[in-house]
């Protein structure tokens, strides 16, 4: 007989699932074959660079007459990471099981451990965002109001052509020095507030907004001052409030790992009045920046040396900075989204998290992470950004990267498995409130992605062959819908990444950065992302349910969203034919369906098709 001893994410084996609140109870059962002739079995646990502690198992009853259930109660006192495996004695000796893959255990020597997030219940992450649906824009190209700009640098190229291909041909020496603009401004975002309310919308998540010299703005050049072409610090504070009257919250994003070269802090360039690191030793700033030899040799953000990288262990630049962090809350943003967080020391992020939770308790963090932010190693050791005191949640790349590769491969399987790591690893308010995309301005379109592999690269778009052919783009809107199906019904906060509802298609930087097509919008699209917010405000179970795995198999998914009464079940079908799902005896009351045809016991799904069923 096959035996599966152990399967964290099985509640009969260990109770409850995923995370652990500090304090709580877990209980462990462990399965073996009477055969063996166990004597005893231990949980053996153990904190990140602490010893091991041995828990012994109480037997607990026979099952038929192949098996033996071992029961152990474990409580974990302290929050952090933890890692467990089993051991138990026979008449033939010690042996182990170890985990071998997608939560399962087996009988073995030596092998994986399992990892147990223990977190603080005490730690609370914003309600505003539960729930809800964040826009992510990219303020240059989302739209422009018209408004006369003051106080713009004469070296910026301004656009006329709104919708024509970004420039991106680099100088002689391969480098990017000149940047363009179409346009797009605070005013014109505000113009927009309907628009966005439409959607569901009630997040908005901005690209930087402050001076800088390029338009992705990530090389500021004045952490106070709101970019001329964007417009000014009073409009960014009528964005705020009006965006409130829309039921719309406004993020703010923090680029505080690096600074750019043409900056009051570095001033390589002399464009600002006071003395930069980079102009004088006596600078203020001086300290903020590590010189191998200045005022030419210093340390650059992955060597780009438009880009000379902080030390954020400076106490004046902790200080400068949390100082702006509270301004711009004041001034009504509601929160930051932290760029290249994992490279930013737990010093930094514990200060400024104190400091923006000191201003508004409500305010959002959300960083940037693209592995598992439950165990990331950086700066040498492990990190805690998830276990309190440091962010709320993170951008879910790894949810990103399991939608995208199940609509391109059918691996529903695989799909499965990245959704249920995430959510045995992640603390469940910050599960509630990680923000679940499909794209933003550091990849390809999803449309381009799902579309065709090879139609996002690079080269297709520099040389103009990028477009998707109408054969590509026919099944890339199909592909599309079922992924953003998947995104509005996973744990999580979906973000549209502004105009994915529209059909934007783009490759890499800077194709996937393009104006928003107003007045061409793919209509179809559109109206599904629009159905989508109303579905998601029309069901509880999207802020705070559980998450209910029914199946992955043969290039289908299915699982449920339930918190009391509120149930929803989503089946996404990969396949290029249309399939009859049957739903299990407890999703059969469902009466309601979009994407799909309820028939009996059935529901038919057409192919690349998702049904959403309440």
């Amino acid at each position: 007989m096959h035996y599966i001893p152990y399967n964290s994410r099985k509640t009969y084996h260990k109770s409850p699932f995923g995370a652990a609140a500090c304090g709580s109870e877990i209980t462990f059962r462990v399965i073996l074959p009477r055969e063996v002739c166990c004597r005893a079995v231990w949980l053996v646990v153990h904190r990140e660079d602490c010893g091991e502690e041995y828990c012994p198992a109480q037997w607990e009853c026979m099952q038929g007459e192949g098996e033996e259930w071992w029961n152990i109660r474990y409580t974990p006192h302290e929050s952090g990471l933890y890692w467990y495996h089993f051991r138990y004695d026979t008449d033939f000796g010690s042996m182990e099981i170890r985990l071998c893959g997608s939560g399962m255990g087996r009988i073995a020597k030596d092998g994986g451990e399992w990892q147990l997030t223990v977190y603080d219940p005490a730690v609370q992450t914003p309600d505003f965002i539960k729930g809800g649906i964040l826009y992510q824009i990219f303020p240059d190209r989302f739209f422009a109001s018209g408004q006369k700009k003051q106080n713009v640098p004469p070296q910026r190229i301004l656009r006329s052509d709104w919708g024509g291909e970004p420039m991106w041909s680099p100088d002689s020496d391969g480098r990017i020095t000149q940047y363009d603009f179409f346009g797009g401004d605070l005013a014109g975002i505000c113009a927009k507030l309907p628009y966005l309310q439409s959607l569901g919308v009630n997040c908005i998540y901005l690209n930087p907004i402050f001076e800088a010299a390029s338009n992705h703005r990530y090389d500021t050049g004045d952490y106070e001052t709101v970019d001329p072409l964007l417009g000014t610090q009073e409009d960014l504070r009528t964005l705020c409030e009006t965006a409130k009257q829309y039921g719309i919250h406004v993020i703010l994003d923090g680029v505080f790992s690096h600074t750019g070269d043409d900056s009051r802090y570095f001033n390589k360039y002399g464009h600002y009045g006071e003395l930069g690191a980079y102009q004088s030793k006596e600078s203020p700033y001086y300290t903020w920046y590590t010189f191998r030899r200045w005022p030419d040799s210093y340390d650059s953000w992955w060597g780009i040396d438009i880009l000379p990288e902080v030390c954020e262990q400076s106490p004046s630049f902790c200080e400068y900075i949390t100082g702006v962090a509270r301004k711009w809350l004041r001034m009504g943003a509601d929160g930051w989204r932290l760029d290249v967080a994992d490279e930013l020391p737990d010093a930094f992020l514990d200060a400024f998290y104190g400091a923006v939770k000191a201003e508004k308790p409500q305010a959002y963090i959300l960083g940037e992470v693209w592995e598992d932010a439950s165990n990331k190693i950086s700066y040498g050791h492990r990190r805690r950004y998830l276990l309190g005191k440091q962010m709320d949640s993170v951008m879910n790349y790894p949810f990103a990267d399991a939608i995208l590769r199940f609509l391109q491969t059918g691996s529903a399987e695989r799909f499965m498995d990245t959704v249920l790591t995430v959510l045995e690893n992640y603390p469940p308010q910050s599960i509630h409130t990680m923000m679940n995309h499909i794209g933003t301005h550091d990849t390809a379109r999803a449309l381009t992605r799902l579309a065709a592999d090879s139609a996002y690269s690079r080269s297709a778009w520099k040389n103009g062959s990028g477009r998707l052919t109408p054969a590509q783009l026919e099944k890339g809107l199909a592909l599309m819908r079922a992924a953003s199906v998947l995104q509005f019904t996973l744990p999580g906060v979906p973000c549209i990444y502004y105009g994915d509802e529209a059909g934007m298609q783009g490759g890499e930087d800077p194709f996937n950065r393009g104006c928003y097509p107003w007045g061409q919008e793919n209509a179809q699209l559109l109206a599904h992302y629009r159905k989508l917010g109303e579905i998601r405000r029309s069901h509880a179970c999207f802020a705070e349910g559980d998450f209910v795995p029914v199946s992955c198999v043969l290039g289908c998914v299915a699982y449920g969203r339930v918190c009391g009464a509120s149930r929803v079940l989503t089946v996404v079908n990969r396949n290029e034919h249309p399939i009859a799902y049957y739903l299990p005896g407890e999703w059969q009351s469902l009466r309601h369906a979009f994407g799909g045809t309820l028939c009996g016991g059935t529901v038919q799904i057409e192919a690349l098709g998702a049904v959403i069923l309440w």
